[in-house]
This record gives structure tokens, sequence and C-alpha cells, in this order.
């Protein structure tokens, strides 16, 4: 463990304390969202009116964190920067569809499934990241990426029990074509999830660090759910539902103690993650989401006594694996220096 680089991994105790906090707040969210989900599956609210909420939500805190230290005239000052707000329209949007899918997902699969099957974005992100820095990754960086993908799917197959592997089988369903087109769309959709993952996060990086790097962090994040909260109005608007989301009746179910816990849970990732992607990297946010899955797996296992099967030992031990060869030669992309070398960084406090 001595060869590994913590200094390029985690460059502050606080960028340290962001990954822990990534990975914690991630893996709580697919927990709370199946909790909150009817014996069928379904949803007793409005999905996107809890995203737009977790919006406002984000944009409410990054306004309170900017004033701490800054006045509202000042603020609005750096708000008119038009020219960064309509470059945040790309992330949000991107975002925007990621956030909604997450709710259609988690209602198709169990939270270990979905996790599992998000983790094919390590080496989309490996791709993307390379494409947009123009940081060719070292062959030992993408052998640590594959590792982790294999690690991913070994924990899918049940080597314990293969009759039982999966979490759907044929005989559970009465009507093997619907379930097959029901598989096709549910794995079209997670691939739009995890484009819209990769992408937004490794442009939502080059904008941190660097066309907006100069920006103060916190209005960075104004910009951002600014247009998160113009893209969900949209949403509703296209399904026609934009009346009913407001009803009386509508967020009453919104305000229910189950859901605002998914509300204050997505709206702390929000902010989590765009402290992430300031100190920290995209390649390493894919190692947080893949150790995500994995932790899940333990907690179910000391919590409620879901067993562990082979597979997921095997599986452990490769992305453990995976995780320390990566650590040796991390990706390195440190962002241009802020004009006010961005304050939130050295005040860990005010997160």
């Amino acid at each position: 463990m001595s060869s590994i680089s913590w200094s390029e991994l985690f460059p502050t105790k606080f960028s340290a304390v962001i990954f822990v906090s990534y990975m914690a707040l991630f893996i709580n969210q697919g927990l709370i969202v199946t909790a909150s989900q009817d014996s069928d599956s379904s949803y007793g609210y409005n999905t996107v009116t809890v995203v737009l909420m977790t919006e406002i939500v984000k944009l409410m805190v990054s306004i309170c964190l900017y004033c701490k230290n800054h006045s509202v005239s000042s603020l609005l000052t750096e708000v008119r920067n038009s020219r960064v707000l309509r470059l945040y329209f790309v992330p949000a949007f991107l975002y925007c569809l990621y956030n909604n899918l997450a709710f259609v997902n988690l209602s198709a699969f169990d939270p270990t499934t979905y996790y599992l099957l998000l983790q094919f974005r390590v080496v989309v992100t490996g791709i993307v990241f390379q494409l947009l820095f123009k940081k060719i990754l070292s062959a030992k960086q993408w052998l640590s990426l594959v590792l982790l993908t294999i690690g991913c799917m070994i924990k899918q197959y049940d080597i314990s029990s293969p009759a039982t592997a999966g979490s759907i089988t044929k005989a559970e369903v009465p009507n093997p074509q619907s379930w097959n087109f029901n598989i096709s769309i549910n794995a079209v959709l997670i691939l739009v999830q995890i484009v819209c993952s990769c992408c937004a996060g490794v442009y939502n990086e080059y904008l941190l660090k660097g066309d907006a790097a100069s920006v103060n962090i916190y209005v960075q994040n104004v910009f951002m759910y600014v247009d998160s909260i113009v893209c969900n109005l949209g949403v509703l608007l296209a399904q026609g539902s934009f009346v009913a989301a407001f009803s009386r009746e509508s967020l009453s179910s919104v305000l229910a103690p189950k859901v605002l816990v998914i509300v204050l849970n997505n709206a702390a990732i929000g902010i989590v993650t765009s402290f992430f992607l300031k100190t920290l990297n995209s390649i390493l946010k894919t190692f947080a989401s893949a150790l995500e899955l994995f932790f899940t797996a333990i907690l179910c296992w000391l919590l409620f006594g879901i067993p562990i099967f082979v597979n997921t030992v095997v599986a452990i031990s490769i992305v453990s694996y995976a995780v320390v060869l990566y650590s040796q030669n991390p990706v390195v992309n440190q962002p241009k220096a802020s004009r006010e070398e961005t304050e939130a960084l050295v005040e860990p406090e005010s997160v």
C-alpha cells in the first residue's frame, strides 16, 4: 500500500471527506427510493416534481452558502454572466434526464442490479474524459477500469446458486414476448442514463476546471440548478402534467416524510458532487460509484441478513485490486486558478 499516491488521490483532507460522503449518499439513495415505492413498484407521487423540488433545495442551499461570505448584490452581479449560464444548460439537461430516469429504472430493477448496470459507465467515462480533456489514459489506468467492469459483471452472476441468478425469471412472467420487450426498453433506458451520467459528469468537470473556473463554485451551482429547474419544468410541460403536478393532492404526496428524505438526500448528492468534481475528477468518481455496489451488499448482509455469495467475494476482490492499481497512477486534472482560489475548498465547515 506504500506505493499508493495518496496525495494525488486526495489532495486535501476535505477531498477525502467528499469522497466518502459521495459514496454514502448514493448508497442511501437507492435504498430510500426503493423504500418509497408501492407494492407494485410504482410511485404514489410525481417523480418529476420530486426532482424539481430537489433542484430548488440545491439552489437555495447554494445561495445561502454564497451569501455567507458575500453580499446579495455581488451574487446578482455574478449571475449576469449569461454566457456561463448558457453553458450550464448542457449538463443541466443531461442531469435532468439522469435524475428522472433513476426513478424509472429503480422501479424496474432492485438497487443492487441497478447500481451494477450503471457501472458500465466506467469505460464510457474513460473515453469521454480522453476526448474532452485530451489526456490519454495509461495502460495501467485502462487495465484498472476494465478489471472494475469485470468485477461488477461477476457480482451479478450467482456462482453459489446459478439457477436463481438474476432478479427476474421467465416463470414469473406470463407473457415471454412482453417480458423480452420490457427488458429491451429497460436496457435502453439504463444505457441512456449511463450516457447522460458520463457526459454530464465530464462536461461539468470541464466547466468547473475550464471556462467557468474563475467563477465562484457556489455561483456555478446557482447556474446549474437554475438551468435544471427550467429543464424539469420543461419535462412537466412535455408530459402534459404541469398543472396536475402542483395540485394540492400532488403536493401532499410529495411532502410525505419518506419523499422529503429523498429530496434532501438527492440535494446533498448534488452539492457534494460539485465539490467532488472540483477537488477530484470524473475517473475517481466512477470508482466511488462502483464501490457503492459492494458497500450496499455488505450493509444489506449486516442489517438485513441478506447472504453474500461466492461471486460477491470474488467481485469485491477484483474491484479492490482495480482500485489499488488505479490509485498507484491516478488521473490528475487540476483546475485553473480561480479568482478567489475557490474559498469553499478552504472552508469545509461551510458545506
